[in-house]
């Protein structure tokens, strides 16, 4: 914690800024991954790669890049690396 605090607070303060700063520093780490997949995106985009599947090389549904414009891989692709990762 920072100095600037005081150490004689209470402990569920305390407890109640560690788990706000813990929070703050989740969400600065998702928006730091989410920036680099849009750099990937624009980066597909000139490369005249954007909108197909990286694993299958099939279009990626329009409907699929309007809600996640970042994918990578389509639906079906997604779906299965998905079922993978619950297999183990």
């Amino acid at each position: 914690m920072n100095s600037t605090e005081d150490p004689a607070a209470d402990p569920t303060d305390r407890a109640s800024l560690e788990s706000d700063r813990n929070f703050l520093l989740r969400m600065r780490d998702r928006e730091r991954k989410l920036l680099g997949k849009i750099d990937e995106a624009v980066a597909r985009i000139e490369d005249g790669s954007y909108g197909r599947c990286e694993e299958c090389g099939a279009p990626i549904g329009i409907e699929r890049l309007k809600a996640r414009p970042v994918t990578t891989l389509c639906i079906q692709c997604k779906s299965e690396q998905e079922e993978r990762e619950r297999r183990g």
